[in-house]
């Protein structure tokens, strides 16, 4: 690889500083990522692999076809922390939509993806198109429920036994659908990268390391950080903010001008002994956003753990945990006791009782799941949203100032063009040669054993206190 004497900072070792991080690496670059936890992607949780954005009906069919390639190309680059279990949507009665209206996104979005297998034949990652998804009748559901279920589902159908079998059919609209979005394992992901990131003498990883002053001098970066070998003052020729919900502190030490939004959320970790030893797949009750009656999602891990959504004010979303920007300040400020969670410590009272209104809200359909217990502590974190749009679920980057990116991904797919569109960028600024700028999988990625996946990803469930299942995938990689 030819060497590129451009120095990077990169702000914030979350899924998307991580991964600017990797392409950069790749390009020849030299990668200094500063990151202030002890690991890395310790930012908002993520567990679903958004192939077609089948969760959000509100937003419009370009975001979801968006949403589709993304998630294929996300899916090439980590086949690690790919769950390779489908996902149910089903309406509940009380909807006002059905689902005849889902039916033309779905259909536009596997032409899309039968267009996108002809382009190149490695974009097959979600099975044959012919079963991106599929229609059930409540006929055909109630004779799944006279089935056995598999260990190891292959067809469709054999997916959908234990929703057939568990599901109260009288509280959800008919059809239901099965379509191949996916599930991703934060924790696989965030081991693979750190393992990615350790391994390349392109980069200095810097855990546990706080930057605390940016100044431009000199057409260069300085930038001030302290870890616990005391402080240090460095100099670069590009700087990329991928500092999360705390994206507008770099705004605000650089003076540059941004709107922006950010919202606490969490989701909650359970553990269910079912009578019968099913296989899940993951499972979405649509709803209405911020209500009693809001979207629960019901998220399978290995050993009876199951993550838990639900899209009320009293579960997964906070009264007050939607913030946003003012024309005084870059960076929303999120009320002091959801500072508190992201920074310290969940009070144990809390977590019972969300926990438990998660297990009502998702036993509302599945009626067993009633017996399910607290499983550990929340998954949670702030999420940053660009502009002014909280609906909005499609976003990458902006360059804001000459040899400044900043990242604005809201779903981890995006990742993967927020790093082209840098490269991009650093190739009009005259830092790359454009040669260097080409779209592959990083051969550092490529080199990662499955058991070192694992390893490392048990080590980083035990450093955040969450169960080790949670390391693993319920479809094993083959």
């Amino acid at each position: 690889m030819k060497e590129n004497k451009t120095n990077i900072a990169i702000v914030g070792g979350g899924i998307a500083g991580s991964t600017a991080a990797l392409f950069l690496a790749n390009a020849g670059l030299s990668v200094t990522l500063f990151e202030k936890a002890p690991s890395l992607v310790s930012g908002p949780p993520f567990c679903h692999l958004h192939a077609g954005g089948n969760l959000y009906p509100e937003i419009s069919d370009e975001q979801c076809l968006t949403l589709l390639k993304q998630s294929i190309d996300f899916a090439r680059l980590y086949p690690h922390g790919v769950d390779h279990r489908p996902t149910v949507i089903a309406l509940p009665t009380y909807c006002s939509r059905s689902t005849e209206h889902l039916l033309p996104r779905l259909q536009k979005l596997q032409a899309y993806y039968e267009a996108l297998i002809k382009e190149d034949a490695e974009n097959r990652v979600l099975n044959d198109p012919s079963v991106y998804f599929k229609l059930y009748e409540k006929s055909e559901i109630e004779a799944l429920r006279e089935k056995k279920s598999l260990r190891h589902p292959e067809t469709l159908d054999e997916w959908m036994i234990p929703f057939a079998k568990e599901t109260d059919l009288e509280k959800i609209q008919f059809p239901v659908i099965l379509v191949q979005e996916y599930g991703l394992n934060l924790f696989r992901i965030g081991a693979r990268l750190l393992l990615s990131l350790e391994a390349d003498t392109h980069v200095d990883l810097r855990l546990s390391t706080s930057v605390t002053k940016i100044e431009k001098e000199n057409g260069l970066w300085r930038i001030h950080s302290i870890d616990q070998k005391g402080k240090k003052e460095e100099r670069f020729d590009y700087l990329i903010n991928a500092a999360g919900y705390q994206t507008g502190k770099i705004d605000d030490m650089i003076g540059v001008p941004c709107e922006r939004m950010v919202e606490f959320k969490a989701a909650y970790v359970s553990q269910w002994e079912c009578e019968e030893d099913h296989l899940w797949p993951e499972i979405i009750f649509q709803g209405e956003r911020g209500t009693p009656r809001g979207m629960g999602q019901f998220t399978p891990y290995p050993q009876g753990y199951f993550q838990l959504h639900g899209m009320t004010k009293d579960i997964t979303l906070y009264e007050g945990g939607l913030v946003a920007s003012t024309p005084l300040s870059c960076q929303p400020q999120l009320p002091q006791k959801f500072i508190e969670k992201i920074e310290y410590a969940w009070k144990e009272e809390e977590t019972i009782e969300r926990t438990r209104k998660a297990i009502r809200h998702l036993s509302q359909f599945i009626p067993s799941f009633a017996s399910a217990k607290v499983g550990s502590k929340p998954l949670f974190g702030a999420q940053q949203i660009p502009g002014n749009d909280p609906t909005l679920r499609v976003a990458e980057v902006a360059f804001p100032a000459p040899h400044y990116a900043r990242c604005e991904i809201v779903k981890v797919s995006s990742t993967i063009d927020m790093s082209y569109a840098i490269l991009d960028d650093l190739v009009k600024s005259g830092l790359l040669e454009p040669s260097s700028c080409k779209p592959v999988v990083p051969e550092k990625m490529k080199q990662i054993k499955e058991d070192a996946v694992s390893k490392q990803a048990e080590i980083l469930c035990e450093m955040r206190e969450y169960p080790t299942a949670l390391a693993h995938l319920c479809v094993p990689k083959c």
